[in-house]
């Protein structure tokens, strides 16, 4: 197999070739794993199965595009790409306080969400051996949980 760093610069430095061996390496194995969902969920006769297998590949198509995205921006940033495809941090260039009052409006609405959801999935308890729907309901939390984290790196970020 080829060493992917022969794509970086000859000055690179050992980390950037590190990381971006374990990025283009992580590539290549989640699209092997995106390949053994597929094959399990069309050859299986359990609907909810291949379900769950369905919203699985779409996660693992996501995983990958940000795993390549991240090899690609490693090596814009060797080359010193200003441009990277994984964006640097330039929330300095908004304004401040505008940007901190939609991100709190935004954390207020996903912490409803949470609150909602929460709510919902109680709801669903009784069904818990007999449908997804709470297993789905759990799954959204989570993204909620996700969404929360990500406004909440805005918020940290933005003020420095």
């Amino acid at each position: 197999m080829a060493d992917e760093t022969s794509d970086l610069p000859p000055d690179a430095s050992q980390w950037e070739r590190d990381l971006y061996r374990h990025l283009t390496h992580h590539t290549r194995n989640e699209g092997k794993l995106l390949a053994e969902y597929v094959q399990v969920a069309q050859g299986t006769e359990s609907k909810a199965l291949s379900y769950l297998l369905d919203l699985l590949v779409q996660d693992e198509h996501r995983h990958h595009a940000i795993f390549d995205a991240l090899a690609h921006s490693m090596k814009a940033q060797t080359e010193l790409d200003p441009d990277p495809e994984v964006p640097l941090l330039d929330f300095h260039k908004v304004d401040t306080t505008e940007l901190l009052a939609q991100t709190r409006t935004l954390l207020e609405h996903e912490r409803e969400d949470q609150k909602e959801l929460k709510r919902l999935h109680k709801e669903l308890h009784d069904m818990e051996h007999t449908s997804l729907w709470g297993l789905l309901v759990e799954l959204m939390q989570r993204d909620t949980e996700k969404h929360i984290a990500m406004l909440e790196f805005v918020e940290r970020h933005a003020t420095r």
